[in-house]
């Protein structure tokens, strides 16, 4: 007789390592994030900032990527959304390398005095537009309480000489924003866009910034192959993370 199948919880997502309950937050864990998380850089970091921290998603995918020595702060200004993604990392297997603050980014740079190797975050993508449902919902979508100039310099503040700075942005925002970094010194190290089929144009973008000039490395990630399945190269980032793959 063949096994049941495992019961999925439907208040957020199961990964293989973890499970990020997301319904008291405002975004709730997409690709994007999972693509980030799965991306940035990590064989250098020892210390990893994540800002805008949502559910946790982002800390507990870099937790799993890194070893044991490795500390990990999520910076969240949502109460709610804190609160859960501090449930998360208490559920998870690296409560003990996870700190979670909720806290205003600007207010906590100020008082922080570590420096990151790795600093990561999946930040508001549009100016303000549409009101949307909730307070929690605009904030998470529009760059009303932390725009993007704001977001750059709090990360220059705070990243290490060799560090780097991993954000992942819709296309159409993707120019103004590296005109932006560069006006503050950032130096783009890591850029590869992102489309859903090989057919159709990039919608996404996963940039990597750094305080240090070097080359710069680009590439190209499709999602789905003609058969709507899983690329080779989508399957191989993401792997360690998805249940299905």
């Amino acid at each position: 007789m063949s096994q049941p199948k495992a019961q999925l919880r439907r208040d957020g997502f199961t990964f293989k390592s973890f499970f990020v309950a997301h319904d008291r937050c405002a975004m709730k864990v997409g690709t994007d994030g999972v693509m980030l998380g799965a991306w940035a850089p990590v064989s250098r970091a020892r210390h990893i900032l994540d800002i805008g921290s949502g559910s946790g998603l982002l800390a507990l995918m870099l937790a799993q990527r890194t070893a044991n020595d490795v500390t990990l702060d999520a910076v969240e200004l949502d109460e709610q959304a804190a609160g859960q993604a501090q449930e998360n990392v208490q559920a998870s297997m690296w409560a003990d390398r996870i700190r979670v603050h909720c806290a205003d980014i600007l207010a906590w740079s100020q008082q922080n005095t570590t420096r990151f190797d790795l600093i990561v975050s999946n930040p508001p993508y549009f100016e303000e537009g549409v009101k949307c449902a909730t307070p929690e919902r605009d904030r998470a979508r529009y760059t009303t309480t932390l725009d993007h100039q704001t977001l750059l310099e709090i990360a220059a503040t705070l990243i290490t000489e060799e560090g780097f700075f991993c954000v992942v942005l819709p296309v159409e925002t993707c120019e103004g924003f590296s005109e932006k970094a560069r006006q503050l010194g950032w130096h783009l190290r890591l850029r590869t866009d992102v489309a859903e089929t090989e057919g159709r144009l990039p919608h996404r973008v996963l940039l990597a910034f750094s305080p240090r000039q070097g080359e710069l490395f680009a590439d190209r990630l499709v999602i789905r192959g003609a058969d709507q399945r899983y690329s080779e190269s989508f399957s191989a980032l993401t792997q360690t993370f998805y249940l299905f793959m």
